[in-house]
Order: structure tokens, then C-alpha cells, then sequence
């Protein structure tokens, strides 16, 4: 197992590398054509869609990699579970479209938001099989894969922004790479799903992602419950400047724990029967995220200003004082990710709910007088906030896990 995770670290390292690297050259240049109130557009837009994606998550993926049994039984009944969730997805957002630009004060924002209604529509029709990455092991295909994803959403979006010099931009990005993984799913990875349906094996897939949803839901407004009062309270442009200070923040940071993360959560299955075990590999885990996230948490914190010169351009130098903040926060994130692994490996997906429920309570009860104060900054401290409350929440679950 220590040969796989080592090898699986290695290939998704390699691609989180290569891909994040993408994605900050892709947000730097569109950051140089367009403007942060572009930008702040285009995050309405996204808001939108991540709580739809997040309320109508089934954990078919999640599911999938916990099972034991050879997954392709589930293929066909997951992936018309997936093609109704999209289709939901997108005739939800072009029914909302209209309330959600009123909400934000931005009528700009509408033809935007009927536009992303193509990205879920489009991924509905991915091939499940493409778990096998994961729960095989086979990181090397998922790099090829994801990195080659990564690249055609990146150039698309930039050709089309120096097109059009419009927000729109990032999205046609978007479904030109949700296009391509449609196709590359089918082409790359067997079986491939047919038109059948199983009400068993639904049943079992709901039964047990109930509470994955739950929890997505959760860590949706956790997530985003800062970029929303922005928007409601600040205006776009504001959304704008957070948005892209808080995405060049986590870059860095939890995207190494992310890497971990996914390696370890097949490997932790496999171990989940062994407590003791289990907590040393953790610990291991930590320990080495540790080492390579706060070097960076510190560095993104001390030469914040020159980094938004170089990376951002002048105009987006108002977003130094939360990107400071959110330096710290995308630290402690990189931190306590780890443990959600451990959850899932454990089947206590509840857990993970009861964690983030509490982040959702120290955000929410701390962001509107914060922002009403210090603006963005204060959004970036009630993000914070948040995930610090989390920690005794997790420790205490953690500490019933390994007791288990």
C-alpha cells in the first residue's frame, strides 16, 4: 500500500502542479483583459451553479470508491442518476436566472447565468467509470486526463476572452472542457454505460450519499456564504476582488491537500478496519502536509502586494488585505482537510456534516458585521473564523474513529 500511496502522491502531485499552474496563468491573464467587476459577474454566475450542483449531489463518486465490490454493476444506473441530475441543474438555473441577478443587483449578470445552465447539462453526460482512477489507484491516467481537461478550459477561455473581452469568456472555457471530458470519458475508460436502471442498487446509492449531500450542501455555504454577502452587500466589483484573491490564496495551499487527500481516501479503506494503523498513517499525512503548506501560507502572506503586482496588475491592489488574511485561512484549511478522508473511509459521512455545520454557524455568525466593517477583509476574517471552529468539532470525531 505505502509503494501505491507514494506513486499515487507523485502522479496527482505532478498534476495538481502542472494543472494549478494552468489555472493561475489562466486567471492572470484574464485577470490583465478583464476587470474585477467582469469577474464579479462571472461569480454570480458561479455561485448559482455550485448550489445547485451542491443540493442535487447524490455521492455516486464517494460511493463508488467505498464499495468493495467491482463497480461496474453501478455504471449504467449511476450515470442515468447523473444525466437527470444535470438536466435538473440547468432547467433550475434558467428559472432562477432572473431572481438570482436581482438579488445581487446586477441585471448584467442574467445572460451569464442562462449560459453556465450548459456546463451541468453537458457533465451530466460523463462516464461514472472514471472513478476507476481513484479506486484503482491508476493516478497516472487521471493526470493525463485531467491535466489534458485543464489545458483546453485555460486556452479557451483566453481565446475567447481576447475575443470578446467579456466575462462570458470564462465560461464558453468551461463547456469547451466539459465537452472534452464527456468525450474523453467515453473513448478512455470502460464500461461504458447504457440506458438501464436499477432501483436497488439507487436505492443503496441515495441511502448512503444522504448524507454526503447534506454535508455538500453545508460546505457549499461554507465555502461560499462569504462570496454571497459580498455580492449582496458589496456589489460585483467587490465579488470580483474577493473572489480571485481568495482563489489565488488556496492555490498553493490546500490544492497539496487535496492531492493527499484523494490518495489516501482509497488507501484509508483499505486500512479502515485497523485503528491503529490508521491513526499513525494520518499523523504521517499531517505531518508532511504540514511541512509544505505553511512554507507557502507564510511566503503568500509576507510578499502578498508584490505577487498581485506581478500575477494581478494594478488593478486589482485592493485585494492585498484580504489576500493576507486568506493566506492564513487556506493554511488551517490545508490542516483539518485531511480528516474528512478518514470520515469518508469510515463510511461516517456524518461526521463531515457535523464539522462543517459548525463552520457554517462561526461564518455566518461573524460575516455581516465583519463585512459591514472591514469590507472584503472582513469576509476573508469570517472565513477564517469558520474554520477555526471547525477544529474541536473534528477533533473529537476523530478521536471516535480511531477508537472504533
Amino acid at each position: 500500500m505505502k509503494q501505491d500511496f507514494v506513486k499515487g502522491i507523485s502522479w496527482l502531485g505532478a498534476g495538481k502542479v502542472i494543472t494549478r499552474a494552468v489555472a493561475l496563468a489562466k486567471t492572470a491573464i484574464l485577470a490583465r483583459i478583464l476587470s474585477p467587476a467582469a469577474f464579479g459577474l462571472f461569480g454570480v454566475a458561479s455561485i448559482v451553479l455550485n448550489l445547485l450542483e451542491v443540493i442535487t449531489e447524490t455521492g455516486i463518486n464517494v460511493f463508488l470508491v467505498q464499495e468493495k465490490r467491482d463497480v461496474d454493476e453501478y455504471v449504467d444506473t449511476a450515470w442515468l442518476v447523473s444525466i437527470t441530475r444535470g438536466i435538473l441543474i440547468s432547467l433550475l438555473i434558467v428559472l432562477l436566472a432572473g431572481s438570482i441577478a436581482g438579488f445581487f443587483g446586477s441585471p448584467g449578470a442574467r445572460n451569464l447565468i442562462l449560459l453556465i445552465a450548459l456546463v451541468p447539462l453537458i457533465r451530466g453526460f460523463i462516464n461514472p467509470s472514471v472513478v476507476k482512477f481513484q479506486k484503482e489507484l491508476t493516478f497516472h491516467k487521471e493526470f493525463y486526463f485531467r491535466t489534458l481537461l485543464f489545458v483546453v478550459d485555460a486556452a479557451a477561455a483566453v481565446g475567447f476572452s481576447l475575443l470578446t473581452h467579456s466575462p462570458a469568456a470564462i465560461v464558453w472555457g468551461m463547456v469547451a472542457g466539459a465537452m472534452l471530458e464527456v468525450l474523453l470519458s467515453f473513448l478512455i475508460v470502460k464500461p461504458t454505460p447504457k440506458f438501464k436502471f436499477d432501483f436497488g442498487l439507487l436505492k443503496a446509492i441515495v441511502n448512503r450519499g444522504k448524507w454526503i449531500t447534506l454535508a455538500g450542501t453545508f460546505e457549499y455555504f461554507f465555502l461560499h456564504g462569504d462570496d454571497i454577502v459580498v455580492g449582496r452587500v458589496l456589489g460585483v466589483t467587490p465579488l470580483g476582488l474577493y473572489q480571485v484573491g481568495y482563489r489565488i490564496s488556496i492555490l498553493p495551499i490546500t490544492e497539496i491537500a487535496d492531492v493527499f487527500g484523494r490518495v489516501a481516501f482509497p488507501s484509508y479503506v483499505k486500512i479502515i478496519d485497523d485503528p491503529v494503523r490508521l491513526k499513525r498513517v494520518f499523523t504521517k499525512i499531517v505531518g508532511g502536509i504540514a511541512l509544505l503548506v505553511i512554507p507557502f501560507g507564510i511566503i503568500l502572506f509576507v510578499f502578498a502586494e508584490p505577487l498581485v503586482r506581478i500575477v494581478l496588475g494594478s488593478q486589482w491592489l485592493g485585494v492585498i488585505p484580504a489576500l493576507k488574511v486568506l493566506a492564513i485561512y487556506g493554511t488551517v484549511k490545508a490542516l483539518i482537510y485531511p480528516a474528512y478522508a478518514v470520515f469518508f473511509a469510515a463510511k461516517k459521512q456524518n461526521y463531515v456534516t457535523y464539522a462543517t455545520l459548525a463552520g457554517i454557524l462561526g461564518l455566518f455568525g461573524s460575516i455581516l458585521p465583519l463585512v459591514a466593517q472591514f469590507g472584503i477583509v472582513g469576509a476573508a476574517l469570517a472565513a477564517l473564523i469558520g474554520t477555526l471552529v471547525t477544529i474541536p468539532v473534528i477533533t473529537v470525531c476523530l478521536v471516535k474513529t480511531f477508537k472504533a
